[in-house]
């Protein structure tokens, strides 16, 4: 039994890559009359490839079975399921039919879509090397999870492709500003830390119910409305502490006292 708990995490890791190259699979299928349905598809499959992504961490402390094996696969899985499979669903989306008579589109939609996947490479890449030393209440620029949520987010709000090359190339525009966003060293609030008192508990467990009465409310409009939120409020936090506001403590050097954090 005790063996068999070690492999709980990994095979929920494995059902995030499998949601991701089901995504890439629906999105290749995209095409006929009606490909909407094919786009809706990829992009939930991609959301619920972020659930299974936010359970495998939290499954192996909880059952105490974290191992670098199993921090090696996480990556691995978010490259496939959060870098490579919403940049080919954004290029089968935004770009591919109108591409096919505007050659500069097809370039630039390619050159987005890269830019987005090389991104967030780097990004997992920055995050595995600083484990243990920075504060485990902020991450270091967009998660890539976050990332390919707002690809998707996009889609299920509005699952009909472009019909014009002006919202195409906003789209790509779009694209260009999540990959710079996960590189850079702007800080983004964690949901991963546990609450620290019954208050707190009692606040996260109001806000989860929050969100989904407001799911149910705003149905396909409330991804994209949160990760706008989510994204704004986390750019006005980083100007407020440049401006010295202290309302919120700003992430802390945590070299001296790493924590790690899956």
């Amino acid at each position: 039994m005790r063996r068999s708990m070690f492999v709980l995490p990994s095979s929920i890791t494995m059902a995030s890559i499998f949601c991701g190259f089901s995504s890439v699979v629906m999105s290749i299928n995209a095409a006929g009359a009606t490909p909407e349905r094919f786009f809706l598809w990829a992009a939930g499959l991609l959301v619920l490839a972020g659930v299974f992504d936010g359970l495998d961490g939290r499954v192996a402390r909880a059952t105490n079975t974290a191992t670098e094996f199993g921090v090696q696969l996480d990556s691995l899985a978010d490259v496939v399921s959060f870098g490579m499979a919403p940049a080919i669903l954004a290029y089968r989306y935004g770009f591919f039919q109108l591409g096919i008579h505007d050659s500069h589109l097809r370039a630039a939609g390619w050159a987005a879509c890269f830019v987005f996947t090389a991104c967030g490479a780097l990004r997992l890449a920055r995050f595995n090397v600083q484990v243990g030393a920075v504060d485990p209440r902020y991450f270091v620029g967009l998660p890539i999870p976050a990332g390919a949520a707002c690809v998707a987010s996009v889609i299920i709000w509005q699952p009909t492709p472009p019909v014009s090359t002006l919202h195409a190339y906003a789209f790509a525009a779009g694209l260009f500003l999540v990959g710079l966003l996960m590189v850079s060293t702007l800080r983004f609030p964690s949901f991963k830390k546990r609450a620290g008192s019954p208050r707190a508990a009692m606040v996260t467990s109001l806000t989860i119910v929050l969100m989904f009465a407001m799911m149910i409310l705003f149905q396909q409009r409330f991804f994209v409305g949160f990760f706008t939120v989510y994204v704004a409020l986390s750019l006005l936090l980083n100007l407020a502490w440049k401006a010295g506001w202290r309302g919120m403590e700003p992430p802390r050097d945590c070299a001296e006292n790493p924590e790690t954090v899956h």
